[in-house]
């Protein structure tokens, strides 16, 4: 290799490195479980007070038996001090395998304990955050449309509507089908039925969904989004948007328009819902009702 190319490389690898430095830098600090059935999960700690234990309303709620309503705290000040506090628990909080006794400041690697839950701390800024972010952005999103998938939707479901069952905070879920979607593939080949999806993804990721909503691929041409603290009337506001945005956006493939609609259904939480599946299915039965309706339409669950 002469000088020139080996100048070339060394300059390629140190701008990498710059960059890379410079994208964790906007990361903040967090929680990075291993093992167990929250393996890869990351939990981000804002600056502020952070809740953790078993009740659905905490900022980071760990439903597992051991583990108390409001187990420990994690507060983060605005010159990046970190400090883990318990909260009486009843089993203990236990931090580098000694139990905790009062509170004290996290440092990069520490690893906190409680029941059968192992979270490693992670400080703002350490470019190891990035790893596992790729691990945990490739474990739960769709490959084609880098939406959410739906084990990480019914999971968050399920979270959600716990969380409005002890808060009552409204919740509303949005359920929507692409119309005619198996005629598009057989008229215009699936790498225009490809196109298509990725593109709504892309779209409503865009102009379409406010930050602490999540959109999900939930199969084929279904998609979901979950809107936390958001009632039914919003919801069916944000879906008609929504129907409008897709019907106008141009879906150009191989120089042609492709006819792109959405028939939407909207339920939101309310008494006799106790899972996420009892919502889910008042919202998919909304979206049938759009379909026989004439399609490219929103309809809300009506008991």
């Amino acid at each position: 290799m002469s000088d020139e190319n080996a100048t070339v490389v060394i300059t390629d690898i140190r701008a990498a490195l710059s960059a890379t430095d410079k994208e964790a830098e906007s990361k903040p600090a967090c929680l990075l479980a291993v093992g167990g059935d929250l393996n890869g999960s990351i939990f981000n700690l804002p600056e502020g007070e952070t809740v953790v234990g078993r009740n659905p309303d905490c900022q980071i709620p760990l439903d597992f038996h051991g583990i108390s309503r409001k187990h420990f705290t994690i507060t983060v000040s605005a010159d990046n001090k970190v400090i883990l506090q318990d909260l009486g628990s009843a089993n203990g909080t236990y931090i580098n395998n000694g139990k905790l006794e009062g509170s004290v400041p996290l440092k990069r690697g520490d690893t906190i304990k409680v029941s059968t839950v192992t979270l490693k701390y992670i400080p703002k800024g350490d470019p190891e955050r990035l790893t596992y972010d790729k691990l945990h952005e490739d474990a739960n999103t769709d490959g084609l449309t880098r939406a959410y998938n739906k084990r990480y939707f019914n999971d968050s479901l399920e979270t959600e509507v716990k969380k409005s069952k002890v808060t009552g905070k409204p919740l509303t879920l949005m359920v929507f089908d692409l119309d005619k979607f198996k005629s598009l593939n057989d008229n215009f080949g699936h790498d225009a039925g490809d196109f298509v999806l990725k593109e709504l993804a892309k779209v409503i990721r865009e102009n379409g969904i406010r930050q602490g909503d999540i959109l999900a691929r939930y199969g084929g041409e279904e998609f979901c989004i979950l809107l936390p603290n958001t009632n039914l009337k919003q919801g069916f506001e944000i879906a008609e948007r929504l129907r409008r945005m897709i019907e106008k956006h141009q879906f150009i493939y191989d120089g042609k328009r492709l006819p792109v609609t959405a028939s939407i259904g909207v339920a939101d939480y309310r008494q006799g819902i106790n899972t996420g599946t009892d919502l889910f299915k008042r919202a998919d039965s909304a979206v049938y009702k759009s379909k026989e309706g004439g399609r490219n339409q929103v309809n809300f669950f009506k008991a």
